[in-house]
């Protein structure tokens, strides 16, 4: 279970977190309920939320997305971008400019981006890009059920009560009204998701979220 201390020992400055997703609803779902549990701690919060792709429509949905999700952090700053969906890889280098803008202005505490196995090539491309250009940081790799059947083993649980699991399905349910009439996209697949993380790491309340962890660094 990740701590806030963990990774930031002193209670009284502010954790600081990139948040990087391809898409308007990827964060919600892979890493809202962190988010959410964070949010509510005692160490202040200090949040960089990206959205890499989102059209017009989507873009006003992730921009009131992130303020929900966001609402009871210290300090936000919500960029929607508009690289083309679906060919990340193809255009890799405009967005590799982007994040090497990116690490020179901020150096985040913790790190939360897609999964490095994840099918989806725009998901990957996000990932990759995230490990190349920040290397003396902690990375967590969060997780999106999706058709392709891409769900792994996760090493790192976050420990969540029912209440926070409830808040952030329904707020994704309310906020990205577009994506309604996908088969995936429903109250049981991300609460089933988080429960199965709850059983896997024994949590108290039966419910969690999941990341992966390639490097971390223990220090005394």
């Amino acid at each position: 279970m990740i701590n806030c201390t963990v990774v930031n020992p002193s209670s009284t400055s502010p954790l600081r977190v990139l948040c990087l997703g391809a898409h308007s609803d990827d964060l919600e779902i892979g890493c809202g309920g962190t988010i959410l549990k964070l949010a509510k701690g005692d160490t202040p919060l200090h949040v960089t939320w990206i959205v890499f792709s989102a059209n017009e429509e989507r873009r006003r949905e992730a921009t009131d997305s992130a303020n929900v999700f966001l609402t009871r952090a210290d300090k936000i700053e919500v960029l929607v971008k508009d690289f083309r969906d679906g060919f990340f890889p193809y255009i890799g280098g405009q967005i590799k400019e982007y994040f090497e803008a990116l690490k020179t202005r901020m150096s985040p505490d913790l790190i939360l981006t897609h999964y490095r196995h994840d099918l989806h090539q725009d998901h990957r491309l996000i990932s990759d890009l995230t490990w190349n250009t920040f290397r003396d940081h902690l990375i967590l790799e969060y997780e999106i059920p999706k058709y392709d059947g891409d769900l792994g083993s996760p090493n790192v649980f976050v420990h969540l009560d029912e209440a926070i699991c409830r808040r952030k399905v329904a707020s994704i349910i309310d906020c990205f009204k577009s994506q309604a009439e996908n088969r995936w996209f429903c109250e049981e697949a991300f609460l089933s998701l988080m429960r199965l993380r709850g059983i896997e790491s024994n949590a108290p309340s039966g419910y969690g979220e999941a990341f992966y962890s390639r490097k971390m660094v223990l220090q005394s």
